[in-house]
C-alpha cells in the first residue's frame, strides 16, 4: 500500500487510539508485523502552545516507521501550525481526525463534529495542506446518520484538497462503538474516490480483515481494540492473506511482550510513569489464563520496573511458562 509518496509494506494498520496508542504500544505492533502505526490523536492546541505532556506524544523510534500522527482541532490556522510540527518531528503521515465523538471533542467543533461542516473542513484541509509536505490523510465515521452520505461527500471533498488517503469507521457519531460497523459505507466511499481507502470497524480476528477487504475493495485494513494485549492479530491477518497457517498466540508470547512493554514504557515514559500505567495495562495480556486475577491483584502497586518483572517471572512459572533471562 502506499499514501502519497510512503511506501508500506503491507496492509495493516494500527488505529489510532486514545491513551493506548502511545510509543511503546506502537513498537508491540510493529514487531508484530504492522505495516502502518498510528499516534494516539493529538491536541492542535496543545502541541501549538508547547504543552510538555502533548508535545511528548511525539516522541518515535526509527523501529516503528513509518509512523503517522494524528491531530486534532477546527481551526485551520492552529491544525496548519500543529502539522508543521507534526512533520518537523520527523513523521512520516500527518492524520486529521474526524471522526472522534467524546462531548469534549465534539464541544471544540472538532472530531466528528467536522463532519457537519463541510466549509469548515475544506479550510481546514487546505490550511493543512499548504503547511506540510509530507502526506496527508484523514479518519472519518459515517457521519450524524447511518446512509454514509456524509462520508463520501467529506471523502470526496478530502481527495480535492489533496488528501493522500482516508480512513473509514462506518458508524454513526452517535453510535461510538455500539451496534454493527456498516461495511457498505467503506464501499461506497472506495468508488467514489480514487485515493487508498482504509478500512476500520468490526475486525476482531483474521478472517474478519479477509471479509472487509473482499467485501469493500479497500486497500487497507485498520484494526484497533482487537490488538489490545494481541498485537500478533497483525501477523495473523498477513498469514490469513498469504494463504499461510493462522497460528494463535501462545502463552509464551504473551509474557514476552509483557516484558518488551514494560521495557519500553520505562525506556521512553520513564519508571514512574509507566509503572503506573503497567498496573493495569499488563492485564491486557492474561485475559483468559489461568490465575490472571491472583495476576491482577499482584500487580496493583508496583512502583519498580524490577518488581513488575519479577511478578510477571513468577507468573509465569506458576503455569510453566519457562522465560529467559532479564531482557
Amino acid at each position: 500500500m502506499r499514501i502519497g509518496a510512503v511506501e508500506i509494506d503491507n496492509f495493516t494498520v494500527l488505529a489510532p487510539l486514545a491513551g493506548i496508542t502511545n510509543l511503546p504500544m506502537r513498537l508491540l505492533a510493529k514487531r508484530a508485523g504492522c505495516g502502518l502505526v498510528c499516534s494516539e490523536m493529538i491536541s492542535s492546541n496543545g502541541l501549538v502552545y508547547g504543552s510538555k505532556k502533548t508535545v511528548q506524544l511525539l516522541d518515535s523510534a526509527a523501529e516503528e516507521k513509518p509512523l503517522s500522527v494524528q491531530i486534532f482541532g477546527s481551526n485551520p490556522q492552529m491544525m496548519a501550525d500543529a502539522a508543521r510540527l507534526v512533520q518537523d518531528s520527523g513523521a512520516d503521515i500527518v492524520d486529521i481526525n474526524m471522526g472522534c465523538s467524546v462531548r469534549k471533542i465534539l464541544k471544540s467543533n472538532s472530531g466528528s463534529a467536522l463532519m457537519k461542516d463541510a466549509p469548515l473542513v475544506k479550510r481546514v484541509l487546505d490550511a493543512v495542506r499548504r503547511a506540510v509536505t509530507i502526506p496527508l490523510s484523514i479518519k472519518i465515521r459515517s457521519g450524524w446518520e447511518p446512509s454514509g452520505r456524509q462520508a463520501v461527500e467529506i471523502s470526496q471533498l478530502a481527495e480535492s484538497c489533496g488528501v493522500d488517503a482516508v480512513a473509514v469507521h462506518p458508524r454513526t457519531a452517535t453510535q461510538g462503538f455500539r451496534g454493527k460497523a456498516d461495511w457498505t459505507i467503506i464501499a461506497a466511499v472506495k468508488k467514489a474516490v480514487s485515493i487508498p481507502v482504509i478500512g476500520n470497524g468490526d475486525v476482531t480476528a483474521p478472517g474478519d480483515a479477509m471479509q472487509m477487504l473482499l467485501e469493500t475493495g479497500c486497500d487497507g485494513v485498520m484494526v484497533g481494540r482487537a490488538a489490545i494485549g494481541n498485537p500478533m492479530i497483525f501477523s495473523q491477518i498477513l498469514a490469513a492473506a498469504q494463504g499461510r497457517p493462522v497460528l494463535d498466540l501462545d502463552v509464551h508470547q504473551r509474557f514476552v511482550m509483557m516484558l518488551d512493554y514494560l521495557a519500553d514504557s520505562v525506556r521512553y515514559l520513564g519508571e514512574s510513569t509507566a509503572c503506573l500505567m503497567m498496573r493495569s495495562r499488563l492485564c491486557w495480556f492474561v485475559k483468559g489464563m489461568h490465575r490472571a486475577g491472583q495476576f491482577r491483584n499482584s500487580i496493583r502497586f508496583i512502583e519498580s520496573q524490577q518488581e513488575a518483572e519479577s511478578l510477571i517471572r513468577a507468573y509465569a512459572a506458576s503455569i510453566g511458562v519457562v522465560l529467559g533471562g532479564r531482557r
